[in-house]
């Protein structure tokens, strides 16, 4: 008896090795159920950006080989991260179902504004980039201002905003019509040449696993306290450590070249905080809520015009952001900043990359997505000295696709919801 006690005893540990195995599976097999079941109801999430882009890089790899290498990459991040900061407060207004048509012109003004106190009057630099950004506040305060009390369409407001910001561009900029930043500067190094060391490259791509499974791990313990479905250990550790591997994969290959741009990394930065903001504080919630249905929103206790303000100023003050990013970029500040496709080029990157134009639904990491395709798709033709029309008539493909997507998905939404 006491033998056989002792096999079970020693039988226990293999036992519960083998339950864990079977509990971490069945993590990864529930993980991937769900994410299934979302699918087929319509929430497709990233899934066809993701494989667009998947498509877009198979395609000009396949014609071109230095596509896809490492210093190629690194250049696209940083062009990336203009456009990108500036499609980021494209997602806050679509959030709320208005459009911003001035981003462009503001993020030009910022541009030449930085330019001209910090060249011209010799202001310290941190001042007048503050002052740039103070200035994208006060102009997303004029059109919260137009929409709320007077009623202003927000694509009337905006459209004025973008001729007279841009005006204003052209008259501080004055007969000159550009100003050179100095070289070797630290905010123009920000924006061409800083790039993290390896070792902190590295910690942040573990770092971000090590956030995905705490964050996951609140979540559902928050949930099953409330009895709620939730996801279990095993998928969040499946989901933490995929997350893990990919983003150091990335990091080591970036790292071939000269490695991974700061300012991407401060992009990435802002997606991330912005994301938190959206999907985890009342503010975030309220957003939605507005977008999907302002008066019900209004019944509910919402302050909707205070949602709908902040929507503005953040929309115009990253737009003044992605402007001085611009300059520094550039190291310049000229009348050319912010016009051409800047502004379509951050709507469309909004939209692609998965933010609905019918608002109350979108994510910040719209922003980084969307913008990776239509700077892989610039960068692809560039590489192939093909002309840029072709790259206007791709990037209104991949738009037109990208609303198309969003409107089946969102009819299949609405029909599965009332099965």
């Amino acid at each position: 008896m006491t033998t056989d006690l002792g096999r079970k005893a020693e039988a226990r540990p293999l036992l519960d090795r083998s339950d864990e195995r079977l509990s971490h599976a069945a993590g990864i097999r529930g993980t991937l159920s769900a994410f299934f079941d979302r699918v087929r109801s319509g929430d497709l999430g990233s899934l066809p950006v993701v494989v667009g882009l998947a498509i877009i890089w198979t395609v000009f790899q396949a014609l071109n080989p230095v596509f896809l290498s490492p210093a190629n990459l690194v250049n696209l991040l940083f062009d990336c991260s203009t456009v990108g900061v500036i499609a980021l407060g494209i997602v806050c207004i679509l959030m709320v179902g208005e459009i911003d048509l001035s981003v462009g012109s503001v993020s030009g003004f910022a541009s030449a504004l930085v330019g001209v106190l910090w060249v011209n009057q010799g202001w310290p630099v941190a001042l007048a980039i503050l002052a740039a950004l103070l200035v994208g506040a006060a102009a997303g305060l004029i059109y919260a201002a137009f929409y709320n009390r007077f009623g202003m369409p927000s694509f009337v407001s905006t459209l004025a905003g973008l001729l007279a910001v841009l005006g204003l561009q052209l008259y501080i900029l004055g007969s000159s019509g550009s100003i050179n930043l100095p070289y070797g500067s630290t905010v123009v190094n920000f924006g061409q040449t800083m790039v993290m060391p390896d070792p902190v490259s590295y910690a942040f791509a573990v770092l971000a696993g090590i956030v995905a499974f705490i964050t996951g791990y609140r979540t559902a313990a928050r949930r099953k306290a409330a009895g709620l479905s939730s996801r279990s250990t095993g998928g969040l550790l499946f989901r933490a450590a995929s997350v893990t591997v990919v983003l150091l994969g990335i990091v080591y290959y970036l790292n071939q070249a000269r490695g991974v741009p700061w300012m991407f990394g401060l992009f990435v930065g802002l997606v991330v905080a912005m994301n938190y903001a959206l999907r985890r504080t009342k503010w975030g919630r309220s957003m939605a809520a507005v977008g999907g249905n302002r008066e019900a929103a209004r019944r509910a206790g919402i302050n909707v015009r205070l949602i709908y303000t902040s929507a503005f100023v953040l929309c115009s003050t990253l737009a003044a952001a992605g402007g001085v990013l611009g300059a520094a970029r550039l190291a310049t500040a000229s009348q050319q900043a912010g016009t051409g496709d800047v502004n379509l080029n951050a709507i469309a990157a909004a939209v692609i990359g998965g933010t609905s134009l019918f608002g109350g639904r979108g994510s910040a990491y719209s922003a980084l997505l969307g913008i990776i395709v239509i700077q892989s798709i610039a960068s692809g033709l560039t590489l192939l000295d093909l002309s840029s029309s072709l790259r206007y008539m791709i990037t209104g493909a991949v738009l037109a696709i990208a609303v198309i997507v969003d409107s089946l998905a969102r009819r299949s939404r609405l029909s599965h919801g009332r099965a």
